[in-house]
């Protein structure tokens, strides 16, 4: 029976939301909440696991260790849309499926990518700043209109970045593993390496899952070629860049300015980067507007639901 079965959400946003809460106790009514707001990692997210028939989680890691301590764990439902927290190949072994839809959240990452631009390029952090410490510093920067940006990866979000960008007629160089070129030449996309992209560009943003590929990418290396104007926006995952060489290129001004939602350690400590006046950082909520929160959870509980159903013959 689907009623039956203990579902255990890892997640603290779903377990804080209450519209998500309801949704899945009609149907799960033996679900249990994680109520203590703290991320669960080692031993903890094993205890909290190791009864679960099926789990919601979020940015929690599932690997081999983890399954092997809970035995009776069938499907672990994605809240949200990266998988690099997963172990895929563990949980086949494992016979453990999970369950996930990828780009359920794109807008909301996106529009914070596009704030971030538009932050950015027209000194709204800064300015703001500078004025409730009581200085008139009229330094507005510069239009976003008729730049050039310069997106890596070009996936759910990147293609929803793009969309937001055509009134602004930018010019757009991409970079992807994934041949799209018929997608390119429809959007009059500039397709190239990334050493042009970060040369060219007075905007990088990234938007690339995380990866052995794709992990510190974003180093020294890759900020020298960088103009002196430009700025770096991650709005993806934390150790795609090499928070350290970022730090030295801030501080030296090696690049204007950059944006971060997403950093290699969360909560991030680094109170040296943290406050650089040229880092606009916000605490990884680019994908928690209030829609893609409801989206992403509502996700979730269908592919447990999907999941029992077809289990119990009923799909």
């Amino acid at each position: 029976m689907v009623k039956d079965k203990r579902i255990f959400v890892t997640s603290i946003s779903f377990s804080r939301d209450p519209f998500l809460k309801t949704r899945l106790i009609e149907v799960f009514p033996r679900t249990v909440f994680n109520t203590e707001g703290i991320r669960l990692q080692g031993e903890a997210l094993h205890q909290f696991l190791k009864n679960a028939d099926g789990a919601i989680v979020g940015l929690e890691s599932v690997d081999e260790s983890l399954l092997k301590k809970c035995p009776v764990l069938k499907i672990v439902s994605k809240y949200g849309v990266g998988l690099d927290n997963i172990d895929r190949a563990a949980c086949e072994k494992s016979g453990v499926a999970i369950g996930w839809t990828g780009g359920v959240n794109r807008l909301s990452v996106a529009e914070q990518t596009l704030g971030f631009m538009l932050g950015l390029s027209r000194n709204l952090y800064q300015s703001s700043l500078l004025l409730k410490a009581g200085q008139w510093a009229k330094q507005g920067g510069f239009q976003l209109s008729g730049k050039t940006v310069g997106i890596v990866g070009v996936g759910h979000i990147g293609k929803e970045v793009i969309r937001l960008l055509q009134p602004f007629n930018c010019a757009i160089l991409v970079n992807d593993i994934v041949e799209q070129a018929e997608y390119y030449k429809a959007h009059s996309l500039i397709e190239c390496t990334k050493e042009r992209l970060f040369a060219e560009s007075d905007i990088v943003t990234i938007h690339t899952p995380l990866t052995e590929q794709t992990r510190a990418f974003v180093n020294k290396a890759s900020l020298s070629l960088m103009k002196k104007t430009a700025f770096l926006i991650n709005t993806s995952r934390g150790g795609i860049v090499k928070e350290r060489d970022l730090k030295e290129a801030l501080a030296a001004g090696a690049i204007a300015g950059a944006a971060l939602d997403v950093f290699e350690e969360e909560p991030a400590t680094d109170r040296e980067l943290l406050s650089l006046p040229n880092l606009f950082c916000t605490p990884h909520i680019g994908g928690n507007a209030l829609e893609a929160v409801r989206a992403m959870g509502l996700s979730a509980i269908k592919h447990l639901e999907a999941f029992y159903l077809s289990e119990s013959g009923v799909a």
